[in-house]
This record gives structure tokens, C-alpha cells and sequence, in this order.
């Protein structure tokens, strides 16, 4: 994904100055998960409204670094299916509208929207990113790790986290984050009878017009086409002309998968 991000941040609640040569926190026990509420961390119980409290200062820290990069709207990138079962809705942490809004892939998303997504991301709901091309992205990571890349410096806001006990380190890059030209682009299938979705096989894609691809998946300009996207029967021919694989529809079910 190429463009201007010129800073990007970690942002958590763990003080780097416990971290060892390897990088990892060592200072005491902590809860990493929403999932721990309810246990024993450190010698005390880790209750809702401790974690309430974290994860509201995550989002308004996004907030601010979203407000002072000079946006007010982001796109969705990479969405994971959103599928809230019955389970999850006798949760504690389940909100009524998580099933009200709609999140579709590169769907643009408004700041309340964005509040709303965080917290399903963070309470482990749904996955994706949030970004608009060249100029901002947020990352949620494994363990409560928040990654947050901007074309602005962003001072004020790196002053909000830090008033709410967040630590802002700046980093080369997130973990998640990676340029055009390192991007891989792959037909994958998988039998159809295969209950697991196994991959069968796969082949990368070479020298493909990137933006007819947008136009096969319905994605605008802005996304870096990217992501596990299912594809159609109706576009079997594009995809033959770049794959000596021969598609066979009535065989197997099609993929395309594009990432780093």
C-alpha cells in the first residue's frame, strides 16, 4: 500500500520501559484479551468495568489521531465475516449495535461508526482494518496492541494517549502495514467437498491489470486489493488468461487472496 504514511505509532497500554532486548513485557502479569475478564490477574480481579475504562482510551485516542489527521470518515479493509452468534449476543460485552451496523468491505465509515467498530474489534466481534489511501490507517494486533499510521505528526493527539496512561512508541512500521511492491497476489482453490477449505493449490498472479480487478470485485480506487475475496464463476475467463492452472468450477471453489 503505497503512499505518504510518514508516521507510524504502537499504542498500548504497557510501559516500554519493562520490555526486554526482545521486545517483550516483562513488569508484571497483565490481561491482554477482553476474553480474561472475570480471572485473577496479578492478584486481583480483572473486572468489566477495568476493562471499560482501557478500551474507551483506545478509542478515543483513534479518535484524536483520526480528528487531527484531518479526517472524519475511513474506509474498511480486510473484513473478516461478520457473524455474531447466539453466544455472542449473552455476552457482557455484546452491544445491540453491533447487529445494526452493516460493515462491508472499502464501505466508508463515519466517526461514530468507527467507535462502534473498534469495539467490536477489541471485544473480538470482528476483524479489519480502517484506513484511506496515502494518508491514515489503524491496525488492532494480538494482545491489545493498537497500530496507527498517519501523513500528520499528530502531536495533539500523542498528548491525549499519554494523558489517558497510554505510551505512544514511534515505530518504522506495523506489522500490518506494507507496500505495493511487496504485495503477493494469489488464485487459491480448495475442493468442494472439503468440509475445511483446505487449499488444494494456488498460483500468483503476474501481470495483471490491478485496476479491473477493482472493477470484478466492486472496489473503489482508494482499496490496495488485498484481502480473501471469493471469486465468481462469471469471471472464470479474466482469471484463465493470467493462470496455467485450468478452473474447474464444478471441481473446486476459487479464491483470490492478495497480502504480504
Amino acid at each position: 500500500m503505497s503512499g505518504q504514511i510518514k508516521y507510524q505509532w504502537r499504542i498500548t497500554k504497557y510501559n516500554p520501559d519493562y520490555r526486554d532486548e526482545n521486545g517483550y513485557y516483562t513488569l508484571k502479569e497483565e490481561w491482554t484479551c477482553p476474553s480474561e475478564i472475570g480471572k485473577i490477574i496479578d492478584g486481583k480481579e480483572f473486572t468489566l468495568e477495568e476493562y471499560l475504562d482501557i478500551e474507551a482510551k483506545y478509542i478515543d485516542t483513534l479518535i484524536a489521531f483520526i480528528i487531527e489527521s484531518g479526517l472524519n470518515t475511513l474506509r474498511i479493509l480486510q473484513l473478516s465475516e461478520q457473524k455474531i452468534s447466539t453466544e455472542d449476543r449473552s455476552s457482557v460485552l455484546y452491544e445491540t449495535e453491533f447487529d445494526e451496523l452493516i460493515l462491508e468491505e472499502d464501505k466508508i465509515v463515519t466517526l461514530n461508526d468507527i467507535v462502534i467498530i473498534s469495539k467490536m474489534i477489541l471485544r473480538n466481534f470482528v476483524h479489519c482494518q480502517l484506513y484511506l489511501k496515502d494518508r491514515f490507517f489503524a491496525h488492532f494486533g494480538w494482545d491489545y496492541y493498537m497500530y496507527i499510521g498517519s501523513s500528520e505528526k499528530s502531536l495533539s493527539a500523542i498528548t491525549i494517549a499519554t494523558e489517558r496512561g497510554l505510551f505512544v512508541e514511534e515505530i518504522d512500521s506495523s506489522p500490518y502495514y506494507f507496500l505495493e511492491e511487496d504485495t503477493t497476489r494469489l488464485v487459491q482453490w480448495s475442493k468442494k467437498e472439503n468440509e475445511l477449505g483446505m487449499n488444494e493449490g494456488d498460483e500468483e498472479l503476474l501481470e495483471f491489470p490491478l485496476e479491473e480487478l477493482r472493477l470484478i470485485f466492486n472496489l473503489s480506487s482508494q482499496h490496495p486489493v488485498v484481502g480473501n475475496i471469493k471469486i465468481k464463476i462469471e469471471y472464470k475467463d479474466f482469471f484463465q488468461r493470467y493462470l496455467n492452472h485450468k478452473m474447474d468450477f464444478d471441481k473446486y471453489e476459487y479464491f483470490f487472496w492478495g497480502g504480504y
